[in-house]
C-alpha cells in the first residue's frame, strides 16, 4: 500500500476510534508526545487529550471527510464533523487538522496537530 493510501486509511480509522471513545486504538496511532492545539490555542498533550475523549469533554457523534492533503511529513485533512466540545452543544463544524506524520517502525504515526475550521 502507497504511504498516501495508509495516511488516509490512518486519517479514517482516527475518526472512527474518536467516534467510538476507542482509545486503545487511537494510542496506537498518536506518538506518545503527541500535542493538539484547539481552534482557541489550547494545547493538549496526548494523556490530557484521551482523557478528554473518554470522560466526555470531546464528543465526536459523526465525521465525512471532504479533502485530504498530503505531502512530506504532513497531512491535512478536512472533514465535516458532528461534535459537542468541552460542555456546548452538538453541533456541526468544517474542521481542518494540520497533522505532522512520521513512519516508524513501517507505520505512520500522528506527532502533532493543530485544529482550525476551513
Amino acid at each position: 500500500m502507497s504511504d498516501e493510501l495508509e495516511l488516509k486509511k490512518l486519517y479514517a480509522e482516527m475518526w472512527r476510534a474518536l467516534i467510538a471513545k476507542d482509545i486503545a486504538a487511537l494510542e496506537k496511532m498518536h506518538a506518545s508526545d503527541f500535542v493538539l492545539v484547539h481552534m482557541t490555542g489550547m494545547r493538549q498533550p496526548r494523556a490530557e487529550y484521551f482523557r478528554s475523549v473518554r470522560d466526555g469533554g470531546l464528543n465526536y457523534f459523526s465525521e465525512r471527510t471532504e479533502n485530504i492533503f498530503i505531502s512530506a511529513g504532513k497531512m491535512v485533512g478536512q472533514s465535516e464533523v458532528e461534535a459537542a466540545v468541552f460542555g456546548g452543544r452538538k453541533n456541526t463544524w468544517r474542521l481542518q487538522l494540520d497533522f505532522d506524520v512520521e513512519k516508524i517502525d513501517g507505520r505512520w504515526i500522528l506527532k502533532f496537530a493543530r485544529a482550525s475550521t476551513y
